[in-house]
């Protein structure tokens, strides 16, 4: 059965799960990967939840604020073996969950197009599609989502 523990991005399995992800996306992303690296940082990220399968961290995601109403989800990853069993879409619940309790109006986030399983994740999960944001303007690998939290 999976547990969800919300904790903060020093927790180790969170760390461990975010270097898979980075490889994972490396390989992806090719030299693109650079640019995604920096904006990618853990540190000092408050909000983060694990996922655990008989106590082994299956998956992982974190939010941070990203404007005075709204929290950018960031780091969703799942390993490959769990995936298909709904980890991330719990994930990403309860990250949404926490972000309503602190009054957060809405949820942004970007992926990229070489992950079609992210899109497919977010699209089933209510997000839309939005214009890049920020530092995605005009990037062309990036694709950006928003949804509305309802309390």
């Amino acid at each position: 059965m999976l547990t969800l523990t919300r904790t903060e991005s020093d927790n180790p399995d969170f760390i461990e799960l975010v270097r898979l992800l980075n490889a994972d996306l490396a390989e992806r992303n090719g030299e693109d990967n650079v640019f995604y690296g920096q904006f990618n940082t853990i540190t000092k990220i408050k909000y983060v939840v694990v996922g655990y399968e008989e106590g082994v961290p299956v998956g992982c995601g974190a939010m941070k604020e990203f404007a005075p109403t709204t929290l950018e989800i960031k780091r969703i990853y799942t390993l490959p073996e769990s995936r298909g069993m709904g980890v991330a879409t719990r994930i990403l619940a309860e990250l949404e969950q926490w972000a309503t309790a602190f009054r957060y109006k809405t949820c942004v986030l970007e992926t990229g197009k070489r992950q079609p399983e992210a899109i497919a994740l977010y699209e089933k999960n209510g997000y839309n599609r939005i214009p890049n944001y920020g530092q995605y303007a005009g990037v062309d690998n990036s694709i950006c989502f928003e949804k509305v939290l309802h309390p």
